[in-house]
């Protein structure tokens, strides 16, 4: 979707539609970065620039090089999520830390994608991963009292940023919204079963293509049936995700076919997303080269391993820890319909 208006940002009867916006935004920053200092987190600044930008399968990186005295060249990467710096600090000692990092993703720019935006991530030592749905559901409130707003809109949906949110698993929703035993895919050692999910699918009405994986189902599923009907009246923590569909959660103790991970969804907006730290650098390599091999299948390419990530994973302590789209919580708090319009100097379209 292009820009809600060709008129360029800069220009002055634009930037003055523009500014409220803007200005919300930065009380909400300055409001969201007085409590996390507040519970006692320590501020941090990832780089940028990483020798892997992640590795999900979906996921489109901007690439650069990095040029040394010598003229020695090596590719880095704007890094998708600081996720992997943010690990090592927590190997170094942090136990506490958050960082309003900027980050880069290709092939996404719409109403709520944008090529360059701010991820707010936290971490967390030694808390389980309902200490993160209670941060984000005070993070809401705290939005919406920054710029006194006693409701979230988007797309005609509404809710009450201060109402707790409704807790919800990935199975339960799609039992409830699109009639599927979900986890009758899914085997006790966390492979899935793609025949019986397409054949669940397309008894639900919901188009399966011939080639489509299991991974494919279950995103139209969610499209389709699921996230239309999050956040609505209240937010929405999605919970308990298939452990094929969380490459860097820890699977739940005692059901090993799902793993701590949750999704934040308010107006049918994803606003979080967040795990339950995998701590195992052998099982997380295995997880990063299916994703890389299943990025290969689609796109024809894939991303480095970070091995200096692994090395630090297994000296990192249990952990979990979140990332929050900034841009869309502070869209939701100052009432913007567009992402461009809570970002003082969007990119250029191509």
């Amino acid at each position: 979707m292009s820009n809600p208006s060709p008129t360029p940002w800069w220009r002055p009867e634009r930037h003055r539609d523009r500014r409220p916006f803007l200005l919300a935004r930065n009380a909400v920053t300055r409001a969201v970065r007085a409590w996390f200092e507040a519970e006692g987190f320590v501020e941090v600044e990832a780089a940028a620039l990483q020798v892997s930008p992640g590795n999900e399968a979906h996921l489109h990186a901007f690439a650069t090089q990095m040029i040394g005295p010598g003229g020695e060249a090596a590719r880095l990467y704007l890094h998708t999520s600081p996720e992997f710096a943010c690990k090592k600090l927590l190997a170094a000692g942090e136990e506490k830390i958050f960082d309003f990092a900027r980050v880069w993703r290709n092939r996404e720019r719409g109403p709520l994608h944008h090529p360059e935006f701010t991820l707010l991530e936290w971490y967390r030592a030694g808390a389980p991963y309902e200490a993160l749905m209670a941060d984000c559901a005070a993070l809401m409130a705290l939005a919406a009292r920054t710029t006194g707003r006693s409701s979230f809109a988007f797309r005609g949906r509404t809710m009450d940023p201060f109402a707790e949110p409704e807790r919800l698993s990935v199975a339960e929703a799609f039992d409830r919204f699109a009639g599927i035993d979900l986890l009758a895919s899914v085997s006790a050692d966390g492979s899935t079963d793609r025949d019986a999910l397409a054949a669940a699918a397309r008894n639900a009405a919901i188009r399966v293509a011939d080639d489509d994986t299991w991974a494919d189902v279950f995103s139209r599923v969610m499209v389709a049936r699921v996230e239309p009907n999050l956040g609505e009246g209240r937010a929405t923590i999605l919970c308990e995700y298939p452990v094929a569909e969380a490459a860097l959660a820890r699977a739940k103790p005692g059901e090993p076919r799902v793993a701590e991970r949750f999704e934040l969804y308010a107006c049918g907006v994803e606003l979080a997303n967040a795990f339950a730290e995998l701590t195992d650098p052998v099982e997380q390599r295995r997880r990063f080269e299916a994703e890389m091999a299943e990025k290969a299948r689609v796109y024809g390419e894939r991303y480095p391993i970070d091995e200096d990530f692994l090395a630090a994973l297994g000296a990192m302590p249990a952990a979990c820890g979140a990332a929050l789209g900034f841009d869309r919580l502070a869209m939701l708090a100052a009432g913007a319909s567009h992402i461009e319009q809570v970002l003082w100097t969007p990119v250029v379209e191509p």
